[in-house]
């Protein structure tokens, strides 16, 4: 069982972790609107979605941006290919620094 769920919320400003195998499918699509929904009634979260080409999530993402009323500003995609559990946690947090502000952050 992957523990990345687990070391997300424990290191990084979180309120869940999901991991799903591949965003581009059908059921990734159906996860991602869902996830748009209940975030998109709250002007203070991010999205942070680590995957493939953060362009290329953009442009995957974009006609589930208009569907749910989500503000692609509040998007944040990061390119995890190839790395590790550790890499992950480390180009997520660094991402995450990029947008909100030190005395915000828990960790």
């Amino acid at each position: 069982m992957n523990t990345l769920p687990f070391e997300l919320e424990s290191y990084l400003d979180v309120d869940y972790a999901l991991v799903h195998p591949q965003l581009c499918s059908v059921g990734g699509s159906r996860l991602m609107e869902d996830v748009l929904r209940s975030a998109e009634s709250d002007p203070d979260t991010l999205v942070i979605v680590g995957a493939c080409d953060p362009a290329a999530q953009q442009k995957l993402f974009q006609k589930l941006f208009c569907k749910t009323g989500f503000n692609p500003d509040h998007f944040v995609a990061v390119d995890i290919r190839g790395a590790t559990n550790k890499g992950i946690l480390e180009r997520l947090d660094e991402k995450l620094g990029e947008r909100v502000q030190p005395k915000e952050r828990r960790h």
